[in-house]
């Protein structure tokens, strides 16, 4: 058996491993013992075929000759770092982080799902899908690195490809989900493999006649402000942000133009945006005894957001007044709107969540209160 074989198999085993064990994520660095994230923790795995328990640079080496094409092995020797994705087994599915950190190798595994679930099952509003039907502008899925905002915009983009004649361009980095063609014509372009960059990118798929497309994540202004331009011309851009709520998703759009040309960046937001979905993954409170299989559920529940910019949220962003943002989208639950602290007085008062996790969260507590004693009246 050659090492690079040899390491395959052991890569294989590690990663079947992490699926029996109910894993999230897989860490390995090089002088430390292999640890799995395991319902949001991260804990030391059982792991006992490596040598004093602890991962080797040998075996690093070995794991990233066998995973890396030689682009993402000049990548990792000029950047120090490289993402990518790769199947097992014909399977499973993992997406990848390789960084260097002291001269040695590490590695950063994320279990992908092998099926695109609905929104109903990730915990979500399914009339969120009627954006599927928009025939342009923005919607965005915030929130922190984690919340599960890529299988949201996934669970969008699958719908679409069931239901519409359309062209859909998705750029990842990596890949996360395969979608293939359907009703739609997909194409899915990998950033660090087929383009260079997002915003490269983001520029070709305008000159590509597309109907739909995804951005994996508006990382840079120049992306942020390409992506606002393709809205603004006739496209649906589905895209993933770093925010914490609506109001400061809306900040990060508007601060990527220049000083001077502000107020033009804040009218040209309320004309493109559509939706606002934010997401928080949260550990759930202990599954109670009468559960039939607890190992079934997951042990972390959504905690989102959802705004949809009506009229009146539309004139708050063209004229910089989004203090008064999250009072509206709280009275306009009929239009499917709510809070993040509307979400979070729901799961606390269903005790899916602690009251400590509840309010570490909330944006405004004393309205956390209010909003959890007038639901429980």
């Amino acid at each position: 058996m050659t090492p690079a074989n040899s390491s395959s198999e052991f890569l294989d085993a590690l990663l079947i491993s992490s699926i029996d064990a109910g894993a999230s994520d897989i860490h390995c660095s090089v002088g430390e013992p292999i640890h799995f994230r395991i319902d949001g923790m991260l804990n030391k795995a059982d792991f006992p075929v490596l040598d004093k328990n602890q991962f080797t640079s040998n075996l690093a080496e070995a794991f990233a000759n066998s995973i890396l094409s030689a682009p993402q092995q000049k990548q990792l020797a000029s950047r120090g770092s490289v993402d990518g994705a790769f199947s097992i087994d014909g399977n499973h599915r993992f997406r990848f982080n390789i960084y260097r950190r002291q001269g040695q190798l590490s590695f950063s595994f994320r279990r992908l799902s092998n099926t695109i679930p609905t929104l109903e099952q990730l915990g979500l509003n399914p009339r969120l899908y009627d954006k599927c039907s928009l025939k342009d502008g923005l919607v965005l899925v915030v929130g922190p690195t984690g919340s599960g905002k890529s299988t949201t915009i996934a669970s969008l983009i699958d719908r679409i490809n069931a239901q519409r004649a359309s062209h859909i361009i998705t750029l990842e980095d990596p890949i996360e989900f395969i979608h293939p063609s359907q009703k739609a014509l997909v194409n899915q372009r990998q950033i660090g493999v087929d383009v260079d960059n997002f915003h490269q990118a983001l520029i070709d798929a305008v000159r590509q006649d597309p109907d739909i497309i995804l951005v994996g994540e508006l990382r840079d202004v120049e992306t942020i402000r390409t992506a606002v331009t393709a809205a603004e011309t006739g496209h649906l851009v589905f895209a993933s942000l770093h925010a914490g709520d609506c109001k400061t998703a809306i900040e990060r759009l508007i601060s990527a133009y220049p000083a001077e040309e502000q107020e033009l960046a804040q009218r040209l937001v309320a004309t493109v945006l559509r939706t606002i979905v934010v997401q928080h993954l949260l550990p759930r409170l202990a599954v109670k005894d009468q559960t039939p299989d607890p190992a079934a559920i997951s042990q972390r529940v959504l905690a989102s957001e959802v705004m949809h910019a009506n009229q009146a949220i539309s004139n708050l962003i063209a004229n910089a007044n989004l203090n008064q943002l999250s009072s509206i989208i709280q009275n306009s639950s009929e239009e499917g709107m709510w809070t993040l602290d509307d979400s979070l007085a729901r799961l606390w008062r269903q005790r899916l969540i602690s009251e400590q996790t509840a309010f570490g969260l909330a944006r405004n507590p004393e309205i956390l209160s209010q909003i959890s004693l007038r639901t429980r009246a």
